[in-house]
């Protein structure tokens, strides 16, 4: 068996660099670690925190396929965030217009929940502390 100590990072392409860099800093509230341009990919390569975690590994390619499916496409479903203050997250997210589900209530824990999506359609679910 290996023997994991945590997940590194989560690898996402999207369709629009400078959009989804938006959301995932200005949005979301991630930090650039690193930003590089691979010039033969013509494709950027940016490491994105969480606080002091490195999070997500965001990566552009000249015209990458479309999801199939929302969200049971097999593959990654979700990204899901935990909020200290579920409330106040949720009204930011309106305030930003960004357009949510509903929000519901874990069955087994009794936490709050929601989804929203990134500009390519990724599901995101923010999760009560």
């Amino acid at each position: 068996m290996l023997h994991l100590n945590k997940v590194h990072h989560i690898a996402i392409i999207c369709s629009d660099y400078q959009r989804s860099l938006h959301f995932y800093t200005h949005v979301l509230g991630m930090r650039v670690l690193a930003e590089h341009y691979r010039e033969e990919r013509l494709s950027y390569k940016t490491d994105l925190a969480l606080g002091n975690d490195y999070v997500i590994e965001l990566f552009s390619f000249p015209s990458p396929p479309s999801r199939l499916t929302h969200p049971e496409a097999a593959g990654l479903r979700h990204l899901a965030f935990e909020v200290e203050h579920f409330d106040e997250s949720v009204s930011e997210l309106d305030a930003l217009g960004i357009h949510h589900e509903p929000m519901r209530t874990d069955e087994y824990t009794g936490k709050r929940f929601l989804f929203f999506q990134d500009p390519d359609g990724l599901p995101i679910e923010l999760y009560e502390q």
